[in-house]
């Protein structure tokens, strides 16, 4: 139990260092050039129960301003495996392209970078590529590191975003690929609904050829959401995954 409260107050510690650093910069760059304050967060804690009984918890914190994002994360399992992560994405918006840039860091020395486009208007083509210095890295995205993103997505529908991509490996020879059907609606009154089904097939940690299949409903209502995941040989382990995360934005 005393050990439960020290985590607990050291990531609480981490997190209200971590708001109060933003709002440091974004009142310096206020100051210097004259630009409106305004950042919104995103908390989410999630737990995640594993097949092989090595459950895990995962506390994620999101700061954004304008174009600009920077998250701090902190995972650990049952066993003591633990990893801190940082990221920066900065949204990149030339009307007939949008491109999402990031760069990631975690404990362990892993080092990681991604870009995703998409190109076209209210239907789109998808492309992205992922690379990082191949240190360990536990993607809670269940997504191959090192990858290229092909796809296409519409928002045609009313309220609807509806898309079909696929991550592949295109690096280690793994032949792991993970294809997305992901549909979004969102409502007048700031409610929204996302189903993402997945399939997936490649070679595990064992060289061996695994299908398996994910399924992660997401429901949003004002500032507050709820997401559920299953996930079938998660990050290509032995492992099936279930996820449950309640958050809030503020």
């Amino acid at each position: 139990m005393v050990k439960i409260y020290m985590r607990a107050s050291i990531s609480l510690a981490v997190l209200c260092f971590f708001k109060c650093t933003i709002a440091l910069a974004a009142d310096s760059t206020e100051a210097f050039i004259n630009v409106p304050k305004t950042i919104s967060y995103k908390f989410t804690p999630s737990y995640y129960q594993a097949s092989n009984g090595n459950n895990a918890v995962d506390i994620n914190l999101r700061a954004n301003v304008d174009k600009h994002t920077i998250w701090l994360g902190e995972y650990r399992d049952h066993v003591g495996y633990q990893q801190s992560r940082a990221g920066y994405e900065y949204k990149l918006d030339l009307g007939f392209t949008r491109s999402v840039l990031s760069a990631q860091a975690a404990s362990g020395g892993f080092l990681g970078g991604s870009i995703t486009t998409e190109i076209g208007g209210d239907t789109f083509a998808i492309v992205g590529f992922a690379r990082t210095n191949l240190h360990d890295y536990y993607n809670l995205n269940f997504d191959p590191n090192d990858a290229i993103t092909i796809g296409v997505g519409t928002r045609a529908l009313p309220d609807t975003e509806l898309s079909l991509f696929q991550v592949r490996d295109d690096r280690l020879g793994t032949g792991q690929q993970i294809s997305h059907l992901l549909w979004r609606y969102k409502t007048a009154d700031e409610q929204r609904l996302s189903i993402d089904t997945s399939y997936k097939t490649g070679l595990d940690s064992d060289y061996l050829k695994v299908h398996g299949y994910g399924l992660t409903l997401d429901y949003d209502y004002h500032q507050y959401f709820a997401k559920i995941g299953y996930d079938q040989y998660s990050n290509f382990s032995s492992n099936t995954l279930t996820r449950l995360s309640l958050g809030m934005r503020f």
